[in-house]
């Protein structure tokens, strides 16, 4: 039928093929958006020193609570829609690390979120040469190793044996419980609830101050 009509495509694969660019869309779209939160995490970061403490955790919160709202509309987008759970899972996960503070490096977070373990090797080794110099304080090297570390093992990455051990030695409070709920990438529910329970936690105690 669909060669006497002159179509080299049989319409079930044109479906197909949309369907896959609209979701090819849609990932870019929603990585667009988290760039622009983490780049405000960044800038935020970058301009400490400007800010006095109040400013600072003013906005610092917003920008959190701007994540948790973004992780709602994720959480909708992607229910009952498996292939978008499979697309987007890291930056579920990401996001949740974020909003959590498990993670507090917005470069590593992005990675994260678009899957990228071999930029992700990439940064731990420029990290490594750079502690040898001088370059990186400890306590900042350490920090970001951890959530290197963290965010390579949800991706599915083989951690070698010294760096397991690194990991289960540093990890902190954060870090341990958003592993412990992130078993895998298939556990959005529990992320999502702890991404919500974090957010509420920090306006109660905003709230608390301002009274």
């Amino acid at each position: 039928m669909e060669r006497e009509m002159g179509l080299d495509i049989p319409p079930f694969c044109e479906m197909a093929s949309r369907g896959k660019t609209e979701t090819s869309k849609l990932k870019q779209n929603l990585e667009e958006q988290l760039d622009r939160l983490m780049q405000q995490l960044q800038d935020l970061e970058a301009c400490r020193d400007d800010l006095d403490e109040d400013e600072y955790e003013e906005t610092k919160r917003e920008t959190l609570e701007q994540l948790s709202e973004f992780s709602d509309s994720l959480k909708k987008i992607m229910s009952g829609n498996m292939t978008l759970v499979d697309e987007l899972n890291a930056m579920q996960l990401a996001i949740q690390a974020a909003i959590s503070q498990a993670f507090k490096t917005p470069e590593v977070i992005r990675m994260f979120a678009k899957k990228q373990p071999g930029q992700l090797r990439m940064r731990l080794a420029e990290m490594d040469r750079d502690l040898m110099v001088g370059k990186l304080r400890q306590n900042l090297y350490t920090q970001q190793k951890l959530e290197i570390l963290t965010a390579l093992r949800k991706l599915g990455e083989k951690l070698t044996p010294d760096d397991e051990i690194f990991l289960s030695t540093n990890a902190g409070a954060a870090l341990s419980q958003f592993q412990k709920v992130s078993e895998d990438l298939g556990s959005g529910d529990k992320v999502f609830a702890l991404a919500s329970f974090e957010v509420e936690k920090r306006k109660w105690r905003h709230h608390k101050i301002g009274n």
